[in-house]
């Protein structure tokens, strides 16, 4: 049994906060921190130009512990998912019918990226989205109004796109967006917002007019606008095939339920609502959430993206909007959305145009693929040795790659020589106390030789915070299924013939501190984890039991006897199970599940209390 925690931290309001990294860097630090149980200190931004107060910070944070127990408990949960999806059930009372229906708005998120992961194992990823997606798309009356809620069918394509496309959108929009971040345009069409100041300060050629910021601001977003939208009706080839093969199953269900020359457009704007709407277009807006970009974009930049993250979207929307919005000074744009959009259509009928009709296989337990380049840059490093004094000269500046089999570095990003670790070979990637070194931000690599019986330790030392926890992260997803991963560590630097951390002569003793493995910044890289993923959504639907019961099992409350009948039932095949429903299946897991864990629990205070009366 494991036990893990999951944190989510939320900035609910903040007031003249001068920097904004400052503050993702006190959230990133307050995640990691509370996951690792180490102590916070936060060091306040202080800009060079900033007087008066600083302002204030509010802060949730919402911390639950899991309790993962053997992979074997779960296999009931999962079974009856995997059975029920593979089933011909569309009627209400259907497991995924249920699921949908237990689920609140809350907890409609988590569910649905933790259902997408557990079939993702399964090879049924699309098959599951087809289920809810045709659920969606038959009880919808309104075409205008297909998937625009947010349903668990429209968060399970959301999370899936994320955590399958992600790699194919990088690919797409990473050299547009750099290229906008170092431009930084000043860009504007509203005649409200225009700042002549501003465009005074950024012009070698004395003042300009508001009608010539117009004329400018409208070429630089055509020539952004253009390359974007040629990056993404070229990428047909680059598309994950899971992908193209679910929107092929999108778009017969709804050519299906909304058939006619009238309804044209309705197959086109049900893939494009997700693909421009749900993808693209906020991976414009905010690139550091998608992972294009290491920092947020300054206010100027950050603008521009707004104004083409709401053409891609009218893109999106085939344009059936243009003309009729509040926003008329968006007109100079029309013309070239609406030429993308007649491109837009051929483009997604190349999509959908893909020959196998058989789902990609199991996924391995990583997203990364071999030759992808995870994570690089400067970092510090040196290696263990037992030395008195340790300075700064003794951590040599070199760079760093990372991908999914090797860590290598060298003097600089075009030496030819390279050193690297194999990532099989490494034990524990973890934070180093900073009185260790008297340096801060300082994580350590242990790593070990097929034939070592000891292991060797690598100290770096990264930049800021941010750069800290994010290497930390890529490091350990990708060591995540390593076979001789430690249990402990040493917090501290071995110097001075002793240990900084627990004072220990002995330079091979046991780690003093239990390791974090599984501790990681939460995204669409995180391996896939079958008994995690289950474990929460078992917790979710034990919130709902009650939901269960009152709707679905009132009045058919069941003696011992005929509980056991059920369980029969339902471990054999979820086809087969007619004396018991998807429902009393689904309450009959949850039960196994709940009694497991309380025996669990039980066994856990048995032990504290013996172990309190030896002691």
């Amino acid at each position: 049994m494991a036990v893990v925690c999951d944190i989510t931290v939320c900035v609910t309001s903040y007031h003249n906060i001068p920097m904004r990294e400052g503050v993702t860097q006190m959230v990133n630090t307050l995640t990691l921190s509370l996951q690792q149980g180490t102590l916070v200190r936060f060091p306040l931004p202080t800009p060079y130009n900033f007087r008066g107060k600083l302002g204030s910070l509010r802060v949730k944070v919402n911390l639950s512990e899991e309790r993962i127990l053997p992979s074997v408990y779960y296999q009931n949960l999962i079974q009856l998912l995997v059975e029920s999806v593979q089933s011909s059930d569309q009627s209400e009372s259907s497991l995924v019918a249920l699921l949908e229906e237990m689920c609140s708005a809350e907890s409609r998120q988590e569910v649905a990226v933790k259902l997408v992961k557990i079939f993702l194992g399964q090879g049924l990823a699309v098959t599951f989205l087809d289920k809810l997606n045709m659920r969606e798309v038959n009880r919808t009356g309104d075409p205008n109004t297909l998937f625009r809620s947010n349903s668990l069918a429209s968060k399970s394509m959301e999370q899936y796109m994320k955590i399958v496309g992600m790699p194919f959108l990088h690919e797409v929009l990473r050299p547009i967006i750099t290229r906008i971040f170092e431009e930084k345009r000043y860009v504007e069409l509203d005649p409200c917002k225009i700042d002549l100041n501003r465009s005074r300060r950024i012009s070698f050629k004395g003042s300009v007019s508001e009608q010539q910021i117009r004329e400018s601001s409208v070429e630089f977003l055509k020539g952004y606008l253009s390359d974007i939208i040629d990056a993404i009706l070229s990428s047909v080839e680059q598309c994950p095939p899971g992908m193209r093969l679910c929107f092929k199953q999108l778009h017969k269900r709804v050519e299906e339920r909304f058939p006619g020359p009238n309804n044209q457009d309705v197959k086109y704007a049900a893939i494009s609502g997700f693909l421009f709407l749900r993808f693209f277009a906020p991976a414009i807006l905010t690139p550091k959430l998608f992972h294009l970009r290491e920092h947020h974009a300054d206010p100027r930049t950050a603008r521009t993206l707004l104004l083409l993250a709401k053409a891609v979207q009218s893109i999106g929307n085939l344009g059936q909007q243009l003309g009729h919005g509040k926003e008329q000074w968006m007109s100079p744009l029309h013309p070239l959305i609406q030429q993308s959009v007649g491109r837009l259509r051929d483009f997604l009928d190349r999509l959908i145009d893909t020959e196998s009709d058989a789902e990609c296989s199991q996924m391995s337990r990583t997203l990364f693929h071999p030759s992808v380049t995870i994570k690089e840059g400067f970092l510090h490093k040196r290696k263990a040795e037992a030395v008195h004094l340790v300075t700064r000269f003794t951590f040599k500046k070199r760079y760093f790659w990372l991908s999914s089999q090797t860590l290598s570095y060298s003097k600089s990003p075009d030496w030819q020589v390279r050193s690297s670790i194999p990532v099989h070979r490494i034990c524990a990637i973890e934070r180093v106390d900073e009185n260790a070194f008297q340096q801060p931000n300082m994580m350590q690599i242990i790593s070990q030789d097929n034939e070592a019986q000891g292991g060797h330790i690598m100290y770096i030392q990264c930049k800021n915070v941010n750069e800290l926890n994010q290497w930390l992260s890529a490091l350990r997803k990708v060591s995540l299924c390593n076979q001789r991963l430690l249990p402990t560590y040493h917090p501290g630097a071995y110097r001075n013939s002793h240990w900084t951390c627990c004072l220990q002569s002995d330079r091979a003793v046991r780690g003093c501190s239990r390791t974090h493995l599984a501790v990681t910044l939460g995204d669409w890289s995180d391996p896939l984890d079958p008994d995690a993923e289950a474990q929460v959504l078992y917790r979710h639907l034990l919130m709902a039991k009650d939901v269960l019961r009152e709707k679905y099992l009132a009045g058919t409350e069941s003696t011992g006897s005929q509980k056991q009948d059920i369980r029969g039932h339902c471990g054999k095949s979820y086809e087969g199970a007619t004396a018991a429903s998807p429902a009393k299946c689904l309450w009959s897991a949850i039960e196994d599940l709940e009694k497991a864990h309380q025996a669990f629990e039980k066994r856990e205070r048995e032990e504290v209390s013996n172990h309190s009366r030896c002691t």
